[in-house]
């Protein structure tokens, strides 16, 4: 039976709610962000803010966006009165008619971050070619996307992933939009073993929230591994880029 709208967005929020409260989790990877994001900021994908709360902690002036009407109602009640926050509003990285319909957004951002969203995207080149659109000159484009296709299960089904990346793909998808890569890098190793056992072997359709307060216990440790092995695998990779 196909999954409904309804289905996929509860999938969604579900997820978002058990690595909500993963703040050890959410905070690493903010601080592995943030020294690439400055000036005025436009994040794609906010969903209930798990993210941009750091940055908002932090003065940054930001703007939150969307695709889904339900998130944008939540982020507003938890920080549309916030003076740094410039604006919640829906956004979409494909929509027809891109430049006309977010005109007001065109060339005004120094950076546009997208965590864990352009997987969810079948064109992803025209998503990068659209986010490219809404930095200033030399602005800068930070995408973090799931790593390996050989890990692809029944978590990236449910979350309706179309791929996962390499940093060599994902390379490749910032020159088809005509972006000039800065740095790259893997991101949380460990995470590789959990994804696989729950969501290959056991099939789970979602991550249980036992094993996430498990993993965010042990992050500091987690985080120290990556720095180890020098950032050369983990469950994502990240990827900064700039206008050419």
């Amino acid at each position: 039976m196909n999954k409904t709208s309804e289905d996929i967005d509860q999938v969604g929020q579900d997820t978002l709610d058990v690595i909500g409260a993963a703040d050890k989790f959410n905070k690493w990877m903010y601080e592995t962000i943030a020294p690439h994001c400055s000036g005025r900021i436009l994040e794609i994908g906010s969903g209930i803010g798990n993210i941009s709360k750091y940055f908002i902690a932090a003065g940054d002036e930001i703007l939150l966006t969307d695709l889904r009407t339900t998130y944008c109602d939540q982020l507003k009640e938890s920080y549309g009165e916030i003076e740094n926050v410039i604006g919640i509003k829906e956004v979409d990285l494909v929509a027809e008619d891109f430049e006309n319909r977010y005109a007001d957004l065109l060339a005004t951002f120094d950076t546009v971050f997208a965590l864990n969203v352009v997987e969810h995207i079948e064109d992803d080149t025209l998503a990068l070619i659209n986010a490219a659109k809404l930095l200033t000159n030399n602005g800068k484009l930070v995408i973090l996307v799931p790593a390996y296709q050989a890990l692809f299960n029944q978590f990236d089904v449910e979350l309706e992933h179309y791929r996962r990346y390499t940093k060599k793909s994902i390379a490749s998808t910032f020159n088809d939009a005509v972006l000039d890569i800065d740095r790259q890098q893997y991101f949380n190793a460990i995470g590789i073993l959990g994804w696989f056992v729950t969501g290959k072997i056991l099939k789970k359709k979602q991550i249980p929230k036992g094993q996430m307060n498990l993993y965010n216990t042990f992050v500091p440790i987690i985080k120290l591994i990556d720095k180890l092995i020098l950032e050369t695998v983990g469950l994502s990779v990240i990827t900064v880029g700039h206008k050419r």
